[in-house]
């Protein structure tokens, strides 16, 4: 049995991919560094992600640090001599209708603008990029070809042979059952054998990542849900370099393995955890398959990659993933506790996001401060809302089946609304308004002309949006006479102190 030691700098818990980046990278900036896995490393939903990683997001500084991702990964089997799978084959994305094309455009833009060459390509090209492909309902697609596809448990144990390199301790078979804390501020973990004290902790616990914060009384709003793919046996045609592909408007990714293909989706209908808590000992275990479930994604696989209707199934995987009610990951500091960091809830793109968010968590814990506004990700964006299960559950199945739709402008979510109200709603209603909502809160984003038919509706667009009129009628309202604001939802700054009202 391996020592465990009874102090560090830093505990990290959990030996996923994302914890094990975190280590690697404390330990190069000189950290003394311990981390604590409860059963082995990458034994929770890191060893059946499947690999796709890609670099592209909407905002500029996430893009960043994904682009690190491929950077650390380009150079890690070389400096520890582990081999992790990574492949530089690039990444293609499809566009099979006139709203798709445009947002692919725009993102291939995006790309550019944030240091990445992504390329525009016909159909035809895409095609000569994945012959296997059906290509007659694509209007275009984009190719970025620094995108590419891991082992995950590979990359795993390569950058926790690198942490160990650089000087970290890294333990298996310790839980970690409750937290020390003193004046709102960590001192150390309890375990399963015996308590380590810490100036410092990173709880990247995955899926147990909620129940285990919750003990310290950190909220940390995830959801477990299912995730299926499958993996063919070989196909003809299937090459080593062949890019990954995204093919949102049938839902599907694709990638290579072994002379086969990885097919798997985001179905409008996704499948949550609903069993409580996910058990403690769930270590490299599937759910059953769910084929009947799984169905509709393959249907529309089969019209984009016809081969797939004569290969062979060797595995249908069907594994849990933590989410979040907006689909973006969590990293950062807890507001409740000082010294107490999180990084969870990535979304099914943890491979990617693993070797940046590990690098901006270890020089946050090590530092103080984040390398650069990581607000997007931020566990702090998070409010009152988000301490309840229920609703973070609902909010984040939207977000899942939100995955591969066509990110519109301005566009709200629906689910679990309303949920907040100021007592002026019913007014604001009958007046025509059209609420959006912000930290649980409906505020009226626009107001329809009811008198003259008007609905209340977003009508989604990369044109004009629908309620540009009605925000000009607005605007002439209050140049022209007056307008009264409804600040229920706004956030209140209470004063105290002896100059308070000076």
């Amino acid at each position: 049995m391996t020592d465990l030691p009874r102090s560090a700098q830093v505990v990290v818990i959990g030996g996923g991919i994302v914890g094990c980046s975190v280590a690697y990278h404390l330990a190069k900036r000189g950290v003394e560094t311990l981390l604590l896995e409860r059963h082995q490393l990458s034994s929770g939903s890191t060893w059946h992600a499947a690999g796709l990683i890609g670099q592209l997001r909407t905002n500029a500084n996430i893009t960043k640090l994904l682009g690190y991702s491929v950077e650390l990964y380009d150079r890690l089997e070389e400096e520890t001599g582990y081999a992790t799978g990574w492949r530089r084959n690039g990444g293609l994305r499809l566009a099979c209708n006139a709203d798709r094309w445009i947002e692919v455009k725009r993102q291939a833009t995006s790309a550019r603008s944030f240091g990445l060459e992504m390329q525009l390509l016909s159909a035809k090209e895409a095609q000569a990029l994945w012959p296997l492909m059906n290509v007659d309902d694509v209007i275009g697609a984009a190719f970025l070809p620094t995108d590419g596809q891991a082992n995950p448990s590979d990359i795993t144990q390569a950058l926790a042979k690198g942490a160990r390199l650089a000087g970290a301790k890294l333990v298996e078979g310790v839980a970690v059952t409750d937290f020390i804390i003193e004046n709102d501020r960590v001192r150390g973990v309890v375990t399963n054998r015996g308590a380590v004290a810490c100036e410092k902790l990173v709880l990247c616990a995955g899926l147990w990542t909620q129940p285990l914060a919750a003990r310290a009384g950190v909220a940390v709003p995830l959801s477990a849900v299912h995730h299926q793919y499958l993996v063919t046996e070989k196909i003809n045609g299937v090459t080593s370099d062949l890019p990954t592909l995204r093919d949102p408007d049938r839902l599907t990714y694709y990638k290579e393995e072994v002379g086969g293909l990885v097919m798997g989706g985001y179905e409008p209908n996704p499948v949550p955890w609903s069993s409580g808590a996910v058990p403690e000992d769930f270590a490299f275990r599937l759910l059953e398959d769910d084929w009947d479930h799984f169905e509709p994604i393959m249907d529309l696989a089969l019209g984009r990659v016809p081969a797939l209707a004569e290969a062979g199934v060797k595995q249908m995987i069907n594994g849990l993933e933590s989410f979040t009610p907006d689909g973006n990951w969590m990293i950062g500091e807890a507001p409740e506790v000082r010294n107490f960091f999180v990084g969870a809830g990535f979304n099914a793109f943890g491979i990617a996001s693993a070797g940046g968010a590990g690098m901006a968590l270890a020089e946050w814990a090590a530092d103080g401060e984040q390398p650069f506004d990581l607000w997007p990700v931020d566990i702090r964006r998070f409010g009152a809302p988000h301490r309840d299960p229920n609703w973070v559950r609902v909010r984040t199945l939207q977000a899942y089946a939100r995955h591969y739709s066509i990110a519109w402008p301005f566009e709200e979510f629906t689910s679990g609304r309303p949920l907040r109200r100021s007592p002026l709603y019913d007014r604001l209603k009958a007046k025509g308004a059209c609420f959006g909502e912000k930290m649980g809160f409906e505020r009226p984003n626009w107001f329809a002309d009811l008198s003259a038919g008007e609905e209340p509706r977003d009508r989604y667009s990369f044109g004009r949006p629908g309620w540009f009129e009605a925000v000009g009628r607005e605007h002439r309202a209050c140049r022209e006479a007056a307008a009264l604001f409804d600040q229920t939802s706004f956030a209140k700054a209470l004063i105290v102190g002896k100059d308070a009202e000076a």
